[in-house]
């Protein structure tokens, strides 16, 4: 007689038609990037339909190496801080005026009734530097060689009137958002709105990115749910004057969704081993650091309340359960001074390991963010993002221009998305 024999299912290839299709990937205006060589070469190409046909990617080999320009685009940073963060206002006695904060840049928010006399110095040089970082260093030699015909319509494209979507591809990342176009004058002859608008980040949409693209890997294994899914991981001894908007942040995240409160490592760590981030947004305030032991590449080191040390290699560690790294896709904002800022390497950034293990993006800070910025910024970013009618990319971009055309606050431009630029919060339908 016939027999049913017992059957064990040993492999699933289908996953049993559960899985919905990843989501489809939307080519940007310009890709550049740029990719390490032997012997500390670096070649940078670009290509996308903004720039004029040649049959092939454009490409030249760069004249300065790895390690000048990694040391060039950290003493960018450093700049950011020296001559903006921590400007200190001097009155005719050497002190503040009357009324006025020592720290103006680091303690305020809105700067356009701040003196142009001081102000404009600052800008000068922040954009000066960040021209020199990419014209000069990288795209630096002979105007009438490969490097000058490629330095010349990469010029011409990023000048233009139209914003773009740009994606700087490169396992040498560098602050993007912070650089800026060559000036047309001398000092003191471009207005403060000019300066400004020479920044990357002000004219485009910008995402760096180092060979893994999070948004069109994987699939989803579950609709988006009716509710979004959220978590805040946070050091509650910031800011105990509540003198930012902190507090206000933690509202808007809790308001009408799944929300998740983590103040201690052991909280975070033990929701990586069980798999229970299905969240869609994550967001982090804490202090952040660079860790640097035996001569090796520094390493960012977060801490929440209860002070132990967060870093990639802590996280990495977590292998979830089965089946639930598939459930980890949030966009994650490292509001943490550096967050966005990778290290040397890969394994030693927080913000490159949780995109490995399947974040769609991160966004976070490349200089020691002042506090007040920095929640304002969390403040703006996430209230729009809740909304789940914009982009990332699109609200970093318009977040940028907002504060320095309304505010004359360039802070903005030193906020980096890495992955992420298309991701868009989703609810069920």
């Amino acid at each position: 007689m016939p027999q049913e024999l017992p059957v064990r299912i040993v492999q699933d290839p289908s996953h049993g038609f559960t899985l919905f299709p990843r989501r489809e990937s939307v080519a940007p205006d310009l890709v550049v990037g740029v990719d390490l060589l032997k012997d500390n070469r670096v070649q940078m190409r670009m290509h996308g339909p903004v720039l004029p046909y040649l049959g092939s990617e454009h490409r030249v080999l760069l004249r300065s190496d790895t390690s000048k320009i990694k040391t060039v685009a950290s003493r960018l940073r450093h700049i950011w801080k020296q001559e903006f963060v921590d400007f200190r206002s001097q009155g005719a006695r050497g002190r503040p005026a009357p009324g006025r904060p020592e720290l103006p840049y680091a303690t305020l928010l809105d700067l356009s009734g701040e003196p142009e006399a001081e102000l404009r110095p600052c800008m000068e040089e922040l954009a000066r530097q960040g021209s020199y970082l990419l014209f000069d260093l990288l795209l630096g030699g002979d105007a009438d060689g490969p490097l000058g015909t490629f330095r010349e319509i990469l010029t011409k494209v990023l000048s233009g009137d139209q914003t773009l979507r740009v994606r700087f591809d490169s396992g040498l990342f560098l602050p993007w958002p912070m650089l800026a176009l060559p000036g047309t004058g001398r000092t003191g002859t471009e207005s403060l709105d000019t300066l400004f608008r020479r920044f990357l980040g002000h004219r485009h949409q910008i995402e760096q990115t180092g060979g893994s693209y999070p948004g069109v890997q994987g699939r989803l294994t579950a609709p988006p749910p009716v509710i979004p899914v959220v978590s805040l991981n946070h050091d509650t001894t910031i800011d105990p004057q509540r003198r930012t908007r902190a507090g206000e942040v933690a509202a808007v995240l809790a308001r009408d969704t799944e929300f998740t409160e983590r103040t201690t490592r052991a909280e975070l760590l033990g929701a990586l081993e069980e798999g229970l981030l299905n969240e869609q947004l994550m967001y982090f305030w804490c202090h952040g650091r660079f860790r640097t032991e035996g001569g090796q590449a520094p390493c960012l080191v977060v801490r929440l309340t209860d002070g132990r040390e967060i870093d990639a290699f802590t996280v990495e560690s977590r292998s979830p359960a089965n089946g639930a790294a598939d459930l980890f896709r949030p966009l994650v904002m490292l509001n943490a001074c550096y967050g966005g800022l990778p290290g040397d390497a890969d394994l030693a950034h927080l913000g490159q390991v949780l995109i490995d293990r399947g974040a769609r993006g991160v966004i976070g800070p490349q200089i020691e963010m002042p506090q007040v910025f920095a929640a304002e910024y969390a403040l703006a970013f996430l209230t729009q993002y809740l909304k789940g009618e914009e982009t990332a990319g699109a609200i970093a971009h318009s977040l940028a221009r907002e504060f320095a055309d309304r505010y004359r606050n360039p802070l903005g431009f030193a906020y980096a998305l890495h992955s992420g630029m298309d991701e868009r919060l989703e609810r069920a339908s």
